[in-house]
């Protein structure tokens, strides 16, 4: 199968790039060059043993602990010929995820047994997660007395991370957790005051960011020559095994080739686009949409509700695409969420969304967000103006209030930030335009009559599919 891509006209591409998260052998096919980025660590509150390479090291569990050269923590042989780094975002379901089910594999079989280097670098996902940077400031605070007390924090960040994750404030459980892990409160609460650690959190983001890592976890896996391969997401064990054997063979990850035609994920296949039953209006794969399921073209727009140009699609050009084509039965429309970094309203407004789709109106609350986005997107307090237009929406205001501030619909809204890294998404809006099995991507707004043109022209290939063909045409 393949994925075409339209900016202004349609370019072909492989499908294999929609599967950059799903697929960790097609991840892993472009080399970086070494990535460590310098940072001057604080002075540790207690003396530690030198390894023989010079790493400062104690113990964790069994199994050492230190930090590198330039000041990260890890966890393993410091002379391993084969270094795994994490950058991470503590209040991040899917790291959560990772650390529950498959770190332990990975450090009983690899690093606890000398083969692998564990390392950690901060990435919050502030527009996200608006308590994850103190998090990793405390934890870097910490950091500053000793590796061991700081894979201690690091641990019970994450085992109690639905505790203090939706927090407005964590400031309290955070420093209660760095008691416990046998910090100096005094060092502690000065290094929080200070800021220092802010910085060097700010740091680690900067550099993530230029390797052009946006979501969590990600990982590179590093080996001894400084060559870097990246993996996104949180994958089985089995996943890592695969590579991290390849690499200490030393050979290279095998490349996903066009000839091996993988897979649509689930949300652009036919089983993930068909109506779920318990939920009217939403797909099995969680996504709400509009229009016949039966519909020979489905579209699935990846959109942010602070984004002007999706605005303007949704205000000026969605309206009469409806007419022409959804209400005709001839295509479905998907909705996909992808809030930007930059808008820092997005990621809540899309909660709200969902809260709302809950109650069976995601339509009319994704239309009155655009419609009202100078308003409640300029307010302080974006979550008393959502829930305003709940009330004019007539949702059930407890319920909807409820789901705002749980983390239910937020996951959602982080799944499909995900999905939508895995195609390369970065420009919005972003249109998938999906029939017979082959995705044509369409990206930026554009205006009525040109994108009817695109859609008419879609829907005559489309009417060409055979009935229940789901194989890509080589064209």
């Amino acid at each position: 199968m393949h994925l075409r891509v339209e900016s202004k006209c349609l370019l072909r591409i492989s499908l294999a790039v929609l599967l950059l998260i799903g697929g960790a052998h097609s991840a892993m096919s472009q080399p970086l060059g070494n990535t460590d980025v310098a940072t001057a660590a604080e002075s540790r509150a207690q003396k530690r043993s030198q390894s023989p390479a010079g790493a400062i090291t104690e113990s964790y569990l069994g199994i050492a602990v230190g930090f590198t050269a330039d000041g990260f923590p890890f966890r393993g042989n410091p002379d391993a010929t084969l270094t795994l780094i994490e950058y991470t975002d503590y209040v991040c379901p899917y790291c959560a995820s990772y650390f529950q089910q498959t770190l332990p594999g990975l450090l009983e079989k690899y690093v606890s047994t000398g083969r692998v280097k564990l390392v950690v670098r901060d990435l919050p996902l502030d527009s996200l997660h608006p308590t994850a940077p103190r998090a990793a400031s405390a934890a870097a605070c910490v950091a500053e007395q000793g590796a061991t007390r700081f894979w201690k924090m690091h641990d019970t960040l994450f085992l109690s991370q639905s505790q203090w994750g939706r927090l407005p404030d964590p400031t309290g459980f955070l420093a209660d957790a760095a008691k416990k892990a046998g910090v100096d409160e005094k060092i502690y609460n000065q290094c929080v005051v200070s800021g220092r650690a802010d910085a060097r959190v700010k740091q680690s983001v900067s550099a993530a960011q230029a390797l052009g890592f946006v979501g969590t976890p990600t990982f590179q896996f590093v080996r001894a020559d400084g060559k870097a391969y990246p993996l996104v997401g949180a994958h089985p064990i089995d996943v890592f095994a695969s590579l991290i054997d390849t690499l200490l063979a030393g050979n290279e990850p095998p490349i996903a080739k066009e000839s091996e035609k993988p897979e649509l994920p689930l949300w652009a296949k036919d089983e993930g686009l068909a109506p779920d039953s318990r939920r009217p209006g939403f797909t099995i794969a969680g996504d709400p949409y509009k229009g016949s399921p039966d519909a020979k073209l489905t579209i699935v727009e990846f959109a942010d509700f602070e984004c002007p140009s999706c605005q303007r699609h949704a205000v000026s050009t969605q309206p009469e695409l409806d007419k022409q084509f959804v209400v005709t039965g001839d295509v479905r429309w998907v909705a996909k969420h992808f809030p930007l970094r930059s808008h820092p309203h997005a990621a809540v407004a899309a909660t709200a969304s969902e809260c709302a789709g809950d109650q069976g109106k995601f339509w009319p609350m994704h239309d009155v967000l655009f419609e009202r986005m100078e308003q409640w997107s300029t307010t302080d307090d974006p979550d008393k103006a959502l829930m305003r237009l709940a009330a004019n929406l007539e949702l059930k205001q407890a319920e909807f209030d409820t789901c705002l501030t749980s983390r239910k619909a937020l996951e959602r809204v982080l799944r499909d930030i995900y999905d939508g890294q895995a195609i390369g998404v970065s420009n919005l809006p972003v249109f998938i335009l999906i029939y017979g099995g082959v995705g044509h991507v369409l990206t930026g707004a554009r205006s009525t009559e040109q994108f009817a043109a695109t859609l008419k022209q879609q829907l005559k290939e489309a009417n060409t599919q055979p009935n229940g063909d789901r194989t890509a045409a080589n064209r």
